[in-house]
């Protein structure tokens, strides 16, 4: 119970320090830091489990929401952008696979899974079929999301002035009940039947597509609360710190030093990306940075909220990103024979 409260407490003294100097996103990177910083101290943090998945369920409810008619019939559009996400993960692979072997000295699963960018607990599963250090990679995933999700709201203010301050919602007492409750049953009846069939994201990609379904229908016109997206945030920036924990000297001087050049690669890979399709008018700028950054799922999904960007468009991007990573990893275990590093 103790590393529970321990991780509650630095989170809500992170949100606490963020506000107070008036620093972006205090929901969700003061609660990042703070557990960071706690973790490297030496501090035993931890979370429940099913309580860090369900708050997942309120951006799928967000995201799902947002996708009207209007918004779906959008799709078409996002073709161009959509054929270069396969394109964006070989490119990962090519550069972050060598990197990881011949600089680093991993083994080629550890290098293979540590470079993908598909979802953390994902990666970990397959790597450790395949005989990769779990250790390493958990370290490594666990850096390049923080390092995204830190350094994109700058990117986004310094380059397009985003609003980072902006409420996420309507405040709960604006809200219908009759909405409120709809979207408690779509969160739920969508985590339990995606987790049942066995889908990808099952927490947030279940309840995006209940909600997407009733929403089209007609019966639901208002999004989660302000409050309801900041509770997520807070448990989505606890979990990522508390991911540090345990962490020796010796995993700081090789996986975490890793892990950063890899995000140094990953951020100038985005933004090469991203200033090419912004040349070719294939989308606008800021809504192209969220959809191409290789972080997690839930923490752009917030992001995009958070600034107004489309977040259909956002998490079209990320799904198909996870999709091609997901479905390619077991492939890649089996037409690849490992062998020792360069």
């Amino acid at each position: 119970m103790t590393p529970i409260l321990n991780a509650f407490v630095t989170g809500a003294i992170g949100v606490a320090v963020f506000q107070a100097v008036d620093l972006p996103l205090p929901w969700l990177l003061g609660p990042i830091t703070a557990s960071l910083v706690a973790a490297l101290l030496g501090l035993p943090l931890g979370g429940i489990a099913i309580v860090n998945e369900s708050m997942r369920t309120v951006l799928g409810v967000a995201v799902g929401a947002t996708l009207t008619p209007a918004v779906l019939a959008t799709f078409p559009s996002m073709l161009p952008t959509l054929a270069l996400v396969p394109l964006m993960v070989l490119v990962i692979g090519a550069l972050g696979i060598p990197y990881f072997r011949r600089i680093w000295g991993y083994d080629f699963p550890t290098a293979y899974y540590s470079t993908m960018p598909g979802g953390l607990q994902d990666m970990l599963v397959f790597g450790e079929e395949a005989g990769g250090n779990v250790r390493s990679m958990s370290l490594i995933h666990a850096t390049r999301v923080l390092v995204i999700v830190v350094a994109l709201p700058f990117i986004l203010k310094g380059l397009w002035e985003a609003d980072l301050s902006a409420p996420p919602g309507k405040p709960a007492t604006a809200v219908p009940l009759s909405d409120l409750a709809l979207m408690v049953v779509c969160a739920i009846t969508g985590w339990l039947g995606a987790k049942r069939v066995g889908l990808f994201g099952a927490s947030i990609l279940g309840p995006l597509i209940v909600t997407a379904a009733i929403t089209f229908a007609g019966l639901l016109e208002n999004r989660p609360p302000a409050e309801a997206i900041w509770a997520a945030q807070f448990f989505i920036g606890t979990s990522i710190g508390a991911k540090y924990a345990g962490v020796t000297m010796g995993e700081v001087r090789r996986d975490l030093v890793a892990g950063l050049g890899f995000c140094a690669i990953l951020i100038v890979l985005t933004l090469i990306f991203v200033e090419g399709i912004y040349l070719f008018d294939l989308a606008p700028g800021m809504e192209t940075l969220l959809a191409f950054a290789p972080g997690g799922q839930a923490e752009l999904t917030v992001l995009a909220l958070i600034v107004g960007a489309d977040v259909a468009f956002v998490v079209a991007h990320h799904v198909l990103r996870l999709f091609l990573v997901i479905l390619g990893a077991p492939l890649a275990a089996r037409l690849f024979s490992p062998g020792p590093p360069d």
